[in-house]
């Protein structure tokens, strides 16, 4: 369909076709040194010691899980509200995703104070997802870690740019995974990112990315070395050069696409207070710095909304779920164990949530038809 306003666009031009030629020219395609580059320019802008670029997020949260020594029948708490692969990746390793609720309709993200009622002596370590770029309340997901020895990973992959008290997100825990996935805030098509500050830990994830192995096929190359052992049972989760290269021309515009984004959101929210002040916008109170990953907004209570998004869809906006809870898809459903108790809030605000467009080139006229389109979409239903 011919959208009048998408979901989402992406900011590419000039310079990520050069990068891709300039890979192209250079003849060397696979992990190497536009991979290490872009490795080390991620790590600078994150504020993390080690960064380690991956085919994508779901492969960065597997090894996120194994590096902090997940085993069968271990428990990891995180959220429902989430895309599927946060929950997949713990079961990659054995481990049981224990679904905590979220902390209301105003702030979609995982409530510390059901973290601690879902831990056990089976639990190991607690996944936080930074829901549509918001912060997660590490302060206190970090204190409940530390009185019960638990692990932190960060589901980072709406968050590239977030602040949090002076800190980026995805430098908090153990290890934060970023996602580079075509809808994000940069974008490589695929591609994910983990970083951590524990040498040992980078180590091995570094290992775990390429099948177990001492050295890479750029090594050899370079001369720096003439064979190699395998240590560990490991993957082929290695980026290629192309993605690195345009990892690092979208690295260099995601700071003031962030900023356009915050801009949008600014006037989202003061539009919808005009002309739909029955739409609940989350997130109202700031916590930290967002870079406005996607935009949610809940329906009110009873309405339709299948019908709302079609009457979207009939004047050209595109609009979307984000997400239908792990916890109830069939997989996860008939596992009840999983979803261990009921999610109330969960369950209500993504019974009514509706994810409207944002991206940086979205011009003011643009967020003005998308909040008109949302004015006349509620009285039809």
């Amino acid at each position: 369909m011919d959208w009048r306003v998408p979901l989402a666009d992406i900011d590419f031009g000039a310079e990520e076709e050069q990068a891709v030629q300039q890979v192209i020219r250079g003849r060397w395609l696979s992990m190497g040194e536009e991979t290490q580059n872009f490795e080390k320019e991620f790590s600078a802008f994150i504020g993390a010691k080690h960064a380690i670029a991956v085919t994508n997020a779901t492969a960065a949260l597997h090894l996120a899980c194994l590096a902090v020594g997940l085993k069968l029948k271990d428990e990891v708490i995180l959220p429902s509200l989430t895309f599927v692969a946060t929950a997949n990746a713990v079961r990659y390793t054995g481990a049981i995703p224990v679904f905590a609720d979220i902390e209301s309709e105003d702030c979609l993200t995982i409530s510390p104070a059901s973290i601690e009622k879902h831990i056990t002596d089976k639990t190991r370590a607690i996944l936080a997802m930074h829901y549509a770029g918001h912060a997660c309340d590490m302060t206190a997901i970090m204190d409940i870690a530390r009185r019960y020895d638990l692990a932190v990973i960060e589901d980072s992959a709406h968050a590239i740019g977030s602040e949090l008290d002076g800190h980026k997100l995805g430098t908090w825990g153990q290890i934060g995974c970023f996602s580079f996935f075509s809808n994000k805030n940069m974008t490589t098509g695929e591609g994910g990112m983990l970083t951590t500050d524990d040498d040992a830990m980078a180590e091995r994830l570094k290992i775990l990315r390429s099948h177990g192995m001492t050295s890479l096929s750029w090594d050899r190359h370079k001369g720096h070395a003439w064979s190699y052992d395998v240590v560990d049972l490991g993957y082929n989760y290695r980026i290629d050069e192309m993605r690195a290269a345009l990892g690092r021309v979208q690295l260099r515009k995601v700071s003031a696409n962030n900023q356009r984004r915050a801009a949008l959101t600014a006037l989202y929210r003061e539009l919808l207070a005009e002309l739909a002040p029955e739409i609940r916008m989350p997130f109202a109170e700031a916590r930290g710095t967002s870079c406005y990953h996607i935009l949610p907004i809940l329906l009110p209570a009873g309405t339709d909304r299948i019908r709302f998004m079609e009457a979207m869809k009939a004047r050209g906006v595109q609009t979307s779920i984000h997400y239908p809870p792990v916890h109830q898809f069939q997989i996860y459903r008939t596992r009840a164990r999983w979803a261990n108790g009921l999610l109330p809030v969960t369950e209500q605000a993504a019974a009514r949530e509706v994810t409207l467009p944002l991206y940086p080139a979205m011009q003011d006229a643009d967020v003005e038809w998308v909040a008109e389109s949302v004015r006349k979409a509620l009285p039809t239903l």
